[in-house]
């Protein structure tokens, strides 16, 4: 097992399938320990352990890949539009013993959200680097069970980046995340979403629901 200056021990093979995955280009240059502790921040801002989780734009495979060895009993769905990192990840999951219990999907947001075996079925949902905030808050909703929470990676930004009026017609209500985690936004599902949302493939980007 591998340290991260966070104190998280995460397997040697992770550790080297986050570096070949920045070799290809899907995950930044920052190194990998700094990638495991963002994504141990975000892990941080749920009270336990998901039943399962859905990591919304997975990328590179952080946080997901982390997720899911950080929560050891948990199910996944790890969703980006792009097939190659999509065949990345299915190759990732497979040589860390993860197949079993994570599952890759090539799909829109938009369009995936509407999927019955999805809709509103994760009590966790998960976004780094997704989108602006209004895209990341109308497609996340699409995901999350009522009473479960959506952590999204975010810098510091003013509060009027998530407004609550536009929050609440999709749902969601902030919530401040723990004291020692500064790099996340944390929101609960308190209502069941409309059909309305989200909206057709693009349109979240196109014309969202506030600007920040």
């Amino acid at each position: 097992m591998a340290p991260t200056p966070g104190g998280f021990r995460h397997s040697a093979q992770l550790q080297d399938i986050l570096r070949e995955s920045q070799g290809r280009g899907l995950l930044g240059p920052t190194p990998v320990g700094q990638h495991v502790v963002h994504a141990q921040a975000m892990a941080a801002a749920f009270s336990g352990a998901p039943s399962s989780f859905l990591d919304l734009g997975c990328g590179g495979g952080v946080p997901g890949l982390v997720l899911a060895e950080l929560w050891p009993a948990s199910r996944g769905v790890l969703l980006d539009a792009a097939a190659r990192r999509c065949r990345f990840l299915t190759t990732a999951t497979a040589a860390l013993h993860l197949d079993d219990r994570v599952r890759v999907v090539h799909a829109r947001a938009e369009d995936a959200a509407r999927d019955p075996a999805l809709r509103e079925m994760f009590p966790a949902v998960v976004a780094r680097s997704f989108g602006p905030p209004a895209v990341t808050a109308e497609c996340a909703t699409g995901f999350l069970a009522v009473g479960g929470r959506l952590v999204v990676s975010t810098p510091p930004g003013a509060p009027g980046l998530w407004p609550a009026e536009a929050l609440a017609e999709l749902g969601l209500e902030r919530e401040g995340p723990p004291p020692t985690t500064r790099s996340v936004v944390v929101f609960r599902k308190a209502a069941s979403l409309t059909e309305r949302y989200p909206r057709r493939a693009g349109v979240p980007s196109r014309r969202p629901l506030w600007c920040a």
